[in-house]
């Protein structure tokens, strides 16, 4: 590779490192092809990316970025996984190394915060940003139908009253 294309390799990286709302950091050793290949169809359809880098290009990149943190982490074989949904890269990277054991999560980062496993692990157990929107609007909805249900319940309690009366004076 020759230097102009590590420069832009760098600054595509950069941009990743920039634009990003989770990195997730990871070993990869011991990956085949057809895993690598599963884990980023995985990642593509929860709407995250699966890059392996060179250390050496993606330390440089970090240089200056709110994410530098995770640079001591970038060390041997490893793949980052993003997204710009908070939750999204941490679950899909969690969930296959559940399956997997030859990735391994060493760390990321979320903004500024620098994440070692257990807090990409928890990150990864919260719900997705389109959860928590389907969540909101149930909760948005829910108190109308609920005023609904209030409103038409004392009319309907009246015509049963009067309906009983109506019975009992006919018996």
């Amino acid at each position: 590779m020759d230097r102009t294309a590590k420069a832009e390799l760098a600054s595509a990286l950069g941009e990743v490192f920039t634009t990003s709302g989770v990195i997730v950091v990871a070993h990869y050793a011991g990956l085949r092809v057809s895993e690598l290949q599963k884990l980023r169809h995985e990642a593509k359809q929860a709407g995250a990316k699966v890059q392996v880098a060179k250390n050496r290009i993606a330390k440089i990149a970090l240089e200056g970025k709110e994410v530098a943190g995770i640079a001591p982490l970038l060390n041997g074989p490893t793949l980052l996984v993003y997204s710009s949904d908070p939750v999204a890269a941490a679950k899909v990277a969690s969930d296959f190394a559940k399956t997997n054991d030859k990735l391994v999560i060493l760390g990321g980062a979320s903004g500024v915060a620098t994440l070692n496993v257990d807090g990409v692990k928890a990150l990864a157990s919260l719900p997705s940003l389109d959860e928590l929107r389907a969540k909101l609007v149930g909760l948005v909805q829910a108190p109308a139908t609920k005023v609904a249900q209030v409103v038409t319940a004392p009319a309907a309690k009246v015509a049963r009253v009067f309906s009983a009366y109506a019975n009992r004076d006919a018996a």
